[in-house]
């Protein structure tokens, strides 16, 4: 769920939005980045779902021109003077308005966009305050921009896959739904006199078709009433912290859902460790990525870490490696390529997660479609059966 947060920077008051399992979660991932929380609300009227979007600041797409404008040649201030005259879209100029007004003000380019934390989120910011204590920015952009591309790809395989799997759901609901809230009523008029030489079963559909038919308005209104009601449940943090632990629950998901977060989490890392971030103050960065449970065991890691232990022990004795991700932490610890190590953890199974996805698709979608198929051949076959029986009767 998305919140709205209120907090206190280090000489400023900054207004940021973060997803998050609950209240507690999202002020928890706020103080994480250094913020001394002031207020946490649900994004939305009322907490309640809300309908209008705010635009987004195109940050892959300014990150991907600011490089290319960087290296060509043109001063920063020059690269995004540029970028502001070819902006069309109102907010994403006011943006970068402020932004080019902070920096004529004498403040850094990572001072300046901490301003705007909708736009520029912390991982960022960080990011360009390391690349500036080394001069080397078109360098921070680009590991950003590969960063950002991987975690887009992952993310639209994994979309792309429940796509059809989500469509095949809605369909043969709604079939089921026409055959039970329409068909059936009309079947339950035409067997009204014979309801009780009915086989058991098709008197139960035809029982309840009769239902629909005398009760229709309300049934509809109660149908309404229901859907309603768990739309605003599954809006609720608790509930959807819950879903998410049953879900880790299931045997043979639990564990790819565990690698994926981790994967996400460890490509990150790698990000951040590259660009200069010292590694206790990169892990707390990234725990946000991470569910509660896990973040709880990456806060127990991090001080570990800070009592004189590696990094390969701290992360083995918090469950947040895998074996894989363990021979390569060692690696990158003797060969002092920690960032690299990483980000090669997270290559390794992001590849991992998508063959599971893959494999998951070609089980799942046959067999939801013999499911749905089979509910809705059940409904025609109690709807038809009669007529059957009573062809048989006649000859």
């Amino acid at each position: 769920m998305l919140f709205e947060i209120r907090a206190l920077g280090v000489d400023q008051r900054v207004n940021l939005r973060l997803e998050a399992a609950d209240p507690v979660d999202a002020a928890d991932q706020a103080r994480l980045q250094g913020l001394t929380v002031l207020d946490v609300r649900p994004a939305g009227r009322l907490g309640l779902i809300s309908f209008s979007r705010r635009a987004r600041f195109p940050l892959g797409l300014f990150s991907r021109e600011l490089l290319a404008l960087l290296n060509s040649g043109l001063s920063l201030v020059e690269a995004l003077q540029t970028l502001d005259e070819k902006e069309t879209k109102p907010e994403t100029r006011k943006i970068l308005g402020g932004v080019l007004k902070r920096l004529y003000e004498g403040e850094s380019f990572s001072a300046a966009i901490s301003h705007f934390p909708d736009a520029f989120p912390p991982l960022y910011v960080a990011t360009v305050r390391a690349a500036e204590r080394t001069s080397d920015l078109p360098q921070a952009l680009s590991r950003y921009v590969a960063y950002q591309e991987q975690v887009e790809q992952v993310r639209k395989k994994v979309l792309a896959a429940s796509i059809y799997p989500i469509i095949l759901m809605v369909v043969g609901g709604l079939v089921a739904l026409f055959l039970l809230g329409y068909v059936t009523p009309r079947f339950a008029s035409i067997y009204a006199d014979n309801m009780e030489r009915l086989p058991w079963a098709s008197r139960v559909l035809m029982t309840w078709g009769g239902f629909i038919e005398a009760h229709a308005m309300n049934a509809g209104l109660l149908l309404l009433a229901l859907l309603a009601l768990a739309v605003y449940a599954l809006s609720r943090p608790a509930l959807r912290a819950w879903l998410v632990r049953q879900l880790w629950r299931l045997p043979g998901l639990g564990e790819p859902l565990r690698v994926f977060q981790l994967t996400r989490f460890y490509r990150t890392v790698g990000m951040l460790l590259s660009g200069g971030i010292p590694v206790v103050t990169a892990l707390e960065m990234a725990g946000g990525l991470l569910q509660p449970e896990l973040r709880l065991r990456l806060a127990a890691a991090a001080a570990t870490i800070r009592e004189g232990q590696s990094v390969s022990l701290a992360m083995e004795r918090a469950g947040l490696v895998t074996p894989v991700a363990l021979r390569m932490l060692r690696v990158g610890e003797k060969s002092g390529r920690m960032g690299e190590m990483m980000e090669a953890i997270a290559t390794f199974h992001e590849e991992e997660t998508s063959r599971f996805v893959e494999w998951f698709t070609r089980l799942f979608e046959p067999v939801l479609m013999a499911v749905i198929g089979l509910v809705i051949g059940i409904i025609v076959v109690m709807l038809y059966l009669p007529i059957f029986e009573l062809a048989g009767s006649l000859e």
